[in-house]
């Protein structure tokens, strides 16, 4: 049993190793997408510093991004005015509030505000999932956290499955089936009920600014996670 316990350790940490090769990838592919401009460039740096050395929250460092880029943007329309300000800010500082619920409904409302707050698919939801369950709430470790990325890396399901993992470590299979749902619903319900309302968001000049400035701050978070995973 010994040994066959030291092989799986041997086999999960070359995953692991594995899985934060590929984020790092996903980092480049995203960085060569987002990153356009100097502003855009010095928010990604922003983001990945206030993560990853003054533990700065996830949604702050988003709505930040997202407000510096659109206040760079307007700048010149209004110097004296900040009429440009998006109300997606404030609608992302209210989900962000923390509520008092039982374990089954903590673990689906960190899945649900994963759904709601990730910018880019399954890698934004990394470093989110990473602050909230094992800096957060606790309920990982780093290196728990590391074996459900090398698992979903590895098993035939996107990449996004090891939210399951989570929420299973978290609070067994009710916590499993609780960060499931919470994590993959707006993801059904946005593009059935939504889709010209989020197709009008989109193309918003008002506010493709601040969805900029976002994605730029994604690119930094993906970054900082990275630099964890490897160092995990």
């Amino acid at each position: 049993e010994a040994e066959i316990s030291e092989d799986l350790d041997e086999l999960f940490y070359g995953l692991a190793a594995a899985v934060g090769a590929i984020v790092a990838r996903a980092l480049v592919r995203l960085g060569d997408s987002f990153i356009t401009d100097a502003p855009l460039a010095m928010i990604a740096v922003a983001a990945f510093a206030l993560t990853a050395f003054a533990d700065a929250g996830f949604v702050l460092v988003l709505a930040g991004g997202g407000l510096a880029y659109e206040l760079w943007t307007n700048a010149g329309r209004y110097s004296r005015r900040l009429r440009s300000i998006s109300p997606l800010a404030p609608a992302l500082v209210i989900l962000a509030a923390a509520v008092s619920l039982s374990l089954t409904g903590e673990i689906f409302l960190e899945g649900l505000k994963a759904g709601l707050l990730t910018f880019g698919g399954a890698f934004t939801v990394i470093p989110f999932l990473q602050e909230s369950a094992v800096e957060g709430q606790g309920w990982l470790t780093d290196s728990q956290f590391v074996d459900g990325l090398a698992m979903s890396g590895v098993l035939p399901a996107p990449l996004i499955i090891f939210s399951t993992f989570v929420g299973y470590v978290a609070g067994g299979l009710g916590g499993a089936l609780a960060m499931t749902l919470g994590i993959f619903l707006p993801a059904f319900l946005f593009p059935i009920f939504l889709h010209r309302w989020l197709v009008a968001v989109a193309e918003n000049p008002r506010i493709r600014p601040f969805l900029l400035g976002v994605a730029a701050a994604v690119v930094g978070l993906i970054a900082a996670v990275t630099v964890e995973i490897v160092e995990t």
